[in-house]
């Protein structure tokens, strides 16, 4: 089993050798990370370098796996620095090493990130992948909304155009009547009785009611709710 850390400032500085070399392989796999070929490990450290401001102001949090091999993955989570955007932020950067991969680390590493992020007060994450990708069929499989696909959005590494899909996913029981009705799946997991929580979420937003995405029995307990 990996042992999954976050990482200080001085753990960030202590790691960024192991990072480096992840990310140098993931490159070298064909992973969509930002980079061309050739990219190697001093490519690789002097990105993970240029982070180090941004850890140290808390604006990004990373996650380190290691295991006896090593660094094996990392993901990080980019705060939005916009007043307005505080209940946001972005999951970047996941990698799994081609040696610990089939073990269920990504999901671990995703698992990490989110619940940091909901503990911190965040109600909602964004992310992009490459379309039809490993990442893109754990991020659907892991409950994340795909809400958008653009054609030929970035290269690989080998410098072939790829799709690149779009993800959100609300955290921190902030799922909102919008979001149920956006799909039948969810538009039918929301017809069973809704929790006490989310009733009295659902009861100081005035458009839940008109929004007609509720059962009568929810807007009936949401309309006493609001008469008492």
């Amino acid at each position: 089993m990996h042992a999954i850390t976050r990482l200080s400032a001085e753990e960030f500085d202590a790691e960024l050798g192991g990072l480096a070399a992840l990310l140098a392989e993931a490159v070298a796999d064909g992973a969509s990370l930002g980079f061309r070929s050739p990219f190697g490990r001093e490519q690789a450290l002097a990105w993970w370098r240029t982070q180090r401001t941004a850890v140290a102001e808390g604006a990004l949090t990373v996650w380190a796996a290691r295991g006896p091999q090593g660094t094996a993955g990392t993901v990080a989570l980019a705060h939005c620095p916009k007043p307005n955007g505080a209940h946001r932020a972005e999951v970047v950067k996941l990698m799994v090493a081609p040696a610990a991969r089939g073990r269920g680390l990504g999901r671990r590493l995703l698992g990490t990130a989110e619940r940091y992020a909901a503990d911190a007060g965040a109600t909602l994450l964004l992310l992009d992948t490459e379309t039809g990708s490993a990442a893109d069929r754990l991020y659907a499989s892991a409950g994340w909304t795909g809400y958008g696909t653009v054609p030929d959005y970035a290269t690989d590494p080998d410098g072939t155009l790829r799709d690149c899909t779009f993800f959100y996913k609300r955290i921190g029981g902030a799922e909102t009547p919008r979001d149920a009705a956006s799909s039948p799946a969810r538009a039918r997991a929301c017809s069973s009785a809704p929790t006490p929580a989310a009733l009295a979420l659902l009861a100081r937003r005035p458009w839940a009611l008109a929004a007609g995405a509720l059962p009568p029995a929810a807007r009936a307990v949401i309309s006493s709710m609001r008469a008492g």
